[in-house]
């Protein structure tokens, strides 16, 4: 068993590629920069600026049927009932009580198959949204138009802080209080300015709609149609807080791969609490802000070419561009959570056999382990490496998409090639990232 969780995020280095590192970063370079030639020379119109989809009529009166509704309703609600019981009531101990593997991994880990797979279905399940529903008000309080995504990025960072910094974040008491708070802070807010606020102001609702823009499923006229994945993300609105959003995903993960290098974990193996919660502070902070910078930089010198009229919104070219981040995020998470993903979401099993440690076995796995062979370290190294370059590859054509609908054909190939820089920058940062030891 992983002994006590710690640290409770990403699967750190891993330097047993089937290939050696250079040839995967020079590989997977030239794949994202091959992809964008290409596109140049044979992509001169936008194709993803409306989504458009086949509807589906019976799924949707399946999917809005009051008793299915209801039915993730409760499944929400038991999910919460159940993880914060476990986290206040259960062992004291990390290595046995599920809270800390459940909340690290089977929600924000998830997050990210669900949404893809299913669509925005976190929403329909969101018991903290069941649960200001049940607080009936004739009117709500008018959210500030300013306020866009900025409420689900302050919370967002504070989870990421709690899991990547805090030396003591896989402690039940810690994730009991941690989910009590967010919650209790949610469905006031919830009730306070209705359903609205959890679109912008609930971190994990709001990035399991991010991904879900890439799912096949998707709302059209109040029906469900099966799109292009690409042509939702298109439409995925550009408000500000949006690439603060993104950029904090993926320097957030850049980070973790950071602090598992044995250059790191070397240097600040010996630090005080107070050192350590300072240190990886700032290495949080240093790896979100050169991110930022990094695509900030890039899509505002994509603007040295002049841009259609009208076609960028409130968050300027970044946020044009912010869209082309998200595949790349979630190449990024896989990369980074997929072994741990497999290895200790089996652990979450095995403990939800007695999750308040009682001395149940109510699954009947009590004499079970963590099966570790499940997958080799060649299955592991590629679905990294494949995770990366396939999302580096899906952000350069949703980056091209866009770019032709901004700019004139003459000027389309000039214009990309800061963005271009930049996704190489990201692909060989991420490779070199999961791979060094």
């Amino acid at each position: 068993m992983l002994e006590l969780l710690v640290p409770l995020h990403g699967i750190g280095g891993r330097g047993d590629l089937p290939v050696p590192l250079w040839l995967a970063i020079y590989s997977a370079g030239a794949a994202v920069a091959v992809s964008f030639f290409a596109l140049a020379a044979f992509w001169s119109r936008p194709r993803f600026e409306t989504s458009g989809g086949t509807a589906l009529a019976h799924l949707t009166r399946l999917v809005d049927a009051r008793p299915v509704r209801w039915l993730l309703k409760l499944a929400g609600l038991t999910a919460l009932g159940l993880l914060i019981g476990a986290a206040w009531f259960g062992s004291d101990s990390p290595a046995e009580n599920p809270a800390p593997t459940w909340l690290y991994v089977w929600i924000w880990v998830g997050i990210i198959p669900l949404s893809l797979l299913f669509g925005p279905i976190w929403r329909l399940a969101n018991p903290l949204r069941t649960i200001a529903s049940l607080v009936r008000r004739t009117s709500y309080r008018r959210l500030p138009d300013r306020i866009a995504y900025w409420p689900a990025v302050a919370g967002l960072a504070g989870f990421l802080w709690l899991e990547l910094v805090y030396p003591d974040a896989s402690e039940p008491i810690v994730v009991a209080a941690f989910v009590t708070v967010y919650a209790l802070v949610n469905v006031a807010a919830g009730i306070v300015y209705g359903p609205a606020w959890f679109g912008i102001g609930d971190a994990f609702e709001v990035y399991a709609e991010v991904l879900a823009r890439l799912s096949p499923w998707g709302r059209e006229n109040g029906r469900i149609v099966l799109r292009n994945p690409l042509a939702g993300l298109a439409a995925m609105p550009q408000r500000s807080g949006i690439v603060a959003l993104l950029c904090l995903l993926l320097g957030s993960t850049a980070f973790d791969g950071i602090s598992r290098w044995s250059a790191w974990t070397s240097r600040t193996g010996d630090l005080s609490r107070g050192q350590h919660l300072l240190v990886y502070t700032l290495g949080l902070l240093g790896a979100v802000a050169i991110v930022t910078a990094l695509f900030v930089l890039a899509a505002r010198t994509t603007g040295t070419a002049d841009v259609r009229p009208g076609a960028v919104g409130e968050a300027g070219l970044p946020g044009a561009f912010v869209h082309s981040l998200v595949p790349i995020a979630i190449g990024y998470a896989v990369a980074h959570y997929f072994s741990f993903a497999i290895f200790q979401g089996q652990e979450g099993v095995l403990l939800a056999t007695d999750p308040f440690g009682r001395g149940w076995d109510l699954l009947g796995t009590g004499g079970l382990r963590i099966d570790y062979a499940f997958l080799g370290t060649g299955v592991i190294a590629g679905v990294q490496i494949g995770a990366i370059v396939l999302g580096h590859v899906l952000g350069v054509v949703s980056a091209h998409d866009r770019a032709a609908g901004l700019f004139r054909r003459r000027q389309l190939r000039q214009a990309q090639y800061p963005m271009l820089a930049a996704m190489v920058a990201f692909t060989v940062g991420g490779i070199a990232l999961v791979t060094a030891s």
